[in-house]
């Protein structure tokens, strides 16, 4: 398992530990079988990785723009998790896309 038996987690609708995570990530799986996170970006510095992610609930859905951050400890598996989304707008101001 790449999760650390004592992984913190950020997000206020997921407990602490590994457990928790894989249970979250299972109940959104059967809830939403048609689920899928497109990874953008991929940036790693020290202990941190950080992923720009193209979520959608369906293929159709416009989804969400989400940034994952998580810490690794030194046996480079998860300890730490924090994530921010935000919907993905038909149009926007500028006229570039979220990715």
């Amino acid at each position: 398992m790449y999760l650390d038996s004592r992984y913190w987690q950020h997000n206020p609708r997921v407990a602490d530990g590994a457990d928790a995570f894989v249970q979250a990530f299972t109940q959104l799986a059967q809830s939403k079988p048609q689920a899928r996170g497109t990874i953008k970006r991929v940036i790693a510095e020290g202990d941190y990785v950080v992923l720009h992610v193209h979520r959608q609930d369906t293929p159709d859905d416009l989804g969400r723009a989400v940034v994952d951050i998580f810490r690794l400890d030194k046996d480079g598996k998860i300890i730490e998790h924090w994530d921010v989304g935000q919907a993905v707008p038909e149009k926007t101001a500028s006229g570039r896309s979220m990715f």
